[in-house]
């Protein structure tokens, strides 16, 4: 009850109008308080922020200095400027592209937003409510995060704590943390195992999903050390951090969509480990780390060592990008999401507003009980004894920028569950989903999407009932 009084509060600052006071003939006109205003009260100083942020930006407002090619985009209305590489906020040379949101413009003026802002520290977060209609009434599945059907569903609350480390300047070692709180239905899809996962794998759980229907996370934990001896640069990631080459996230605002690809939701989400990202020059940059494996904490008993490879690969022209990765490499039997996965990302820009992004991956795991050989012919783990299952899929995203506060994103999938251990169905499966971001201030985006998706060997949608699936989403996301 206390998330939803505060959703709503926030929503109405976040949508109050930025106008003056119109002075009449008898009276001056009225003063707006400002965000740095501290004769106020904390909450006149959010409202505040949130007027503020409502009013176009400054066109004329210098560029920070970079050591990097230049953004090959605009964020916003894309979700980042700057071509995908895991394992970094930001590239090695590219600096602090962070807006500041109204949380901490209300407490700039404290002794602790003082404090914050001279030791480069940041605390802010969204709110990311959701509704959904679908053709299906008893499950989405594998349809992810918004796995009920139509219903209005509460999916973030995140609250982030982080310092970013200064890769632009190369005369000293700089350092980094993060520290990421997520609180909501998506924990089902975040969590690691060792890291307050009973509230999902003991737990009897929902109709749609096992566990408890709303949870918590801390997404991520870790700490940056950035060394700019080495090469062009080196940060140097200790803790849990997200799987390196994804297009698409676990966090709301990092993605192109409301809904992700199937190919996305069954491959790993976060590793806890040590990871190296060096930049050999503007063009090319490595990535080596070794972890405990996918979504496993170094302290559990599933954990397994396991190698992550990366290499960024950007044109002269900044027109293209090459990300091939190793994200998991070990020689171990399958324990918890044990996969070895092998993944290549392609990126190329047609103009300023117009690029896409494809993805294609190769996963599989050994030994995998109920996946011999013998089991019965498109039914998954159906075997008494164990054996080799994997998955391969590619997804596309075509990306247009219409305005400076609104995009388009496209999105094509195939992906081939070969004996159904990844999704729970051993079928072929293809989806398309059209989707509009509209920023209405930089402080909330809208996202209304249609998708359309399809199982071609089996039934499986709506609980085994339809082999397709036709669905209409919106969400909000309030970033504070």
């Amino acid at each position: 009850m206390q998330i939803k009084k505060t959703l709503v509060i926030a929503c109405l600052l976040a949508m109050a109008p930025a106008t003056k006071v119109l002075a009449d003939d008898a009276a001056p006109a009225a003063t707006p308080v400002a965000s740095s205003d501290c004769s106020h009260g904390f909450a006149s100083r959010l409202a505040a922020a949130y007027r503020e942020d409502a009013q176009p930006a400054d066109p004329n407002a210098a560029a920070p200095k970079r050591r990097a090619m230049e953004s090959p985009f605009d964020s916003a209305p894309f979700p980042s400027a700057e071509w995908q590489l895991g394992g970094v906020a930001y590239p090695i040379g590219v600096p602090n592209e962070n807006s500041q949101y109204p949380l901490e413009k209300a407490m700039a003026c404290t002794r602790l937003g003082k404090w914050m802002q001279d030791n480069r520290i940041e605390v802010y977060g969204w709110i990311n409510p959701s509704l959904n209609m679908s053709s299906s009434n008893h499950t989405n599945y594998p349809l992810s995060y918004a796995t009920r059907p139509n219903r209005l569903e509460f999916d973030q609350f995140l609250f982030r704590i982080e310092r970013l480390p200064d890769t632009v300047q190369t005369d000293h070692v700089d350092w980094g943390m993060h520290l990421d709180l997520l609180y909501g239905y998506d924990y089902h899809y975040t969590t690691m195992k060792g890291v307050f996962s009973n509230q999902l794998l003991n737990n009897p759980g929902s109709k749609a999903l096992p566990g408890k229907t709303m949870g918590y996370d801390p997404m991520l934990f870790y700490a940056d050390i950035y060394i700019p001896s080495v090469a062009q640069g080196m940060n140097v990631r200790i803790g849990r951090y997200l799987s390196l080459p994804d297009i698409e996230a676990q966090f709301s605002p990092n993605n192109y969509l409301l809904t992700h690809s199937i190919l996305y939701t069954v491959d790993p989400y976060t590793q806890m480990g040590v990871m190296t990202t060096t930049k050999l020059n503007d063009h090319w940059t490595l990535q080596v780390g070794v972890n405990g494996g996918n979504d496993t904490a170094v302290w559990n008993h599933s954990a397994r060592p396991t190698l992550q490879a990366c290499v960024r690969w950007v044109s002269a022209d900044n027109n293209d990008m090459l990300y091939p990765c190793i994200n998991s490499l070990n020689h171990s039997d399958y324990n918890y999401n044990n996969i070895q996965m092998y993944v290549m990302t392609w990126g190329h820009r047609f103009s300023h507003d117009v690029h896409m992004l494809t993805e294609a991956y190769r996963i599989f795991g050994r030994n995998i009980p109920g996946y011999g050989p013998d089991g019965i012919p498109g039914v998954a783990g159906s075997s008494p004894t164990a054996g080799r299952a994997g998955a391969f899929g590619v997804v596309n995203y075509f990306n247009v920028e219409l305005n400076p506060k609104n995009m388009i994103s496209f999105r094509n999938e195939f992906y081939n569950d070969e004996k159904g251990q990844r999704t729970g169905f051993a079928t072929r499966y293809s989806s398309h989903t059209l989707g509009l971001t509209h920023w209405v201030s930089q402080d909330l985006e809208i996202r209304p999407e249609i998708r359309y998706e399809h199982s071609y060997d089996l039934a499986i949608y709506d609980g085994g009932r339809k082999n397709y699936q036709v669905s209409a989403l919106m969400d909000a996301i309030l970033h504070y």
